[in-house]
């Protein structure tokens, strides 16, 4: 049975995740507030993961790292803080845990990382200039990343579309709003935690075992066509 680190495990995507893999994986959860769920396979750490210093964990096989922001504001209203700590919480905090747990993953049975993008970072989308420059930084860590690891460790990303979490109930606080994003995307729809959560399991098993440095998006067509 593979032990997968997730950071960010408590709500959200990161939550979605720890339900999908937590039967078949034993997870170490890292986040500020412990996960609802109980389950012999789950270790929870509080951790505020820019602040504190990350537990030591000596038998590693993968690596995801969940944590992000929805910070909307037209360029004016985004300040030089605005941008840092985005930039902050989707890479440095990422980075901060590859570098703990690196030398964990190397010594893992075929390990990998996975870690989050958006399709802000490939679509020019209004008020979304502080989000897309953290998560293309993102992208461009997992492409240099995915070079350097080769062939030891796997690398990837997934680029989601709008997903019903709290993180995005701004934008999907009533029926209106939920529908007008649906008619947004060619397919019609918007993600749901399960939909991501499967993909994250996909990409760190062994059906996923050739890819590496790849940015995974889940856009409901959003990036993909123009209908």
């Amino acid at each position: 049975m593979q032990t997968i680190v997730i950071v960010g495990g408590s709500k959200g995507i990161g939550q979605a995740i720890v339900n999908t893999l937590i039967d078949t994986h034993k997870i170490i959860n890292i986040s500020r507030t412990a996960p609802e769920l109980s389950h012999a396979n789950l270790t929870h750490h509080t951790c505020d993961i820019l602040a504190d210093e990350l537990p030591e964990i000596k038998s590693l096989d993968g690596l995801i790292y969940c944590p992000g922001s929805i910070n909307l504001k037209p360029i004016s209203r985004l300040s030089l803080d605005d941008f840092r700590e985005d930039f902050e919480i989707s890479v440095l905090g990422a980075v901060k845990a590859i570098h703990k747990y690196l030398d964990a993953l190397k010594k893992g049975n075929k390990p990998s990382i996975l870690v989050f993008s958006t399709v802000a970072s490939k679509l020019g989308m209004p008020y979304h200039a502080s989000i897309a420059t953290a998560k293309s930084g993102v992208e461009g860590l997992v492409k240099s990343l995915g070079a350097e690891l080769a062939p030891t460790v796997r690398i990837n990303a997934i680029a989601p579309t709008v997903t019903d979490t709290d993180l995005a109930s701004k934008l999907l606080r009533n029926e209106k709003m939920m529908e007008n994003i649906k008619e947004r995307h060619p397919l019609k729809k918007f993600l749901n935690p399960k939909e991501v959560a499967d993909m994250a399991a996909f990409l760190i098993s062994d059906k996923a075992a050739s890819m590496s440095g790849q940015i995974i998006e889940m856009d409901c067509g959003i990036v993909s066509f123009k209908i």
